[in-house]
């Protein structure tokens, strides 16, 4: 597997490899979603919309980036490549409720979904290539998470 090529420029590694969380030798899905918990942490003040507009953003941003970092390492799919670990976990804390029981549980139900696949996930996985299949994958992951997270929050709260 190659992972030192020149032909991805610094600066997409860098943001698809999470700020380095993906080079972490054990898991390293697992550390980029770590990443995005101090991110969210960021964002949970935002009115929803503008959530909204940053998790779209970066989820359409995820597409190029995981894609450039995927072809110019030639590896489809690099484990290193954490950035739709990210995206995924902020698609999970959608209109989540505040404090960090629920960030715990958000970051449960992603990483549970985005390592098992369940059907479809794991059939989008395998089907379709690309920046778009690295991320569509972990956006799917953080819809289901989303879902039971806000099904919990229901029933909790």
């Amino acid at each position: 597997m190659n992972t030192s090529s020149s032909n991805c420029p610094y600066s997409i590694k860098l943001l698809a490899f999470g700020f380095g969380a993906g080079y972490s030798p054990v898991a390293p899905g697992t550390m980029g979603t770590l990443v995005a918990v101090p991110l969210y942490l960021l964002l949970e003040p935002l009115p929803l919309f503008a959530y909204l507009g940053v998790v779209f953003a970066i989820s359409i941003l995820g597409i190029f980036i995981c894609g450039m970092a995927s072809e110019g390492m030639g590896v489809h799919d690099h484990p290193g490549i954490v950035w739709d670990e990210i995206a995924g976990y902020l698609v999970t804390m959608i209109a989540a409720p505040t404090g960090w029981p629920w960030v715990v549980a958000g970051f449960v139900l992603f990483r549970f979904f985005d390592i098992l696949k369940p059907w479809p996930i794991g059939m989008i996985d395998k089907q379709v290539d690309g920046g778009l299949g690295i991320m569509l994958d972990d956006i799917l992951a953080g819809i289901a998470s989303l879902i039971l997270l806000q099904i919990a929050a229901k029933f909790i709260l």
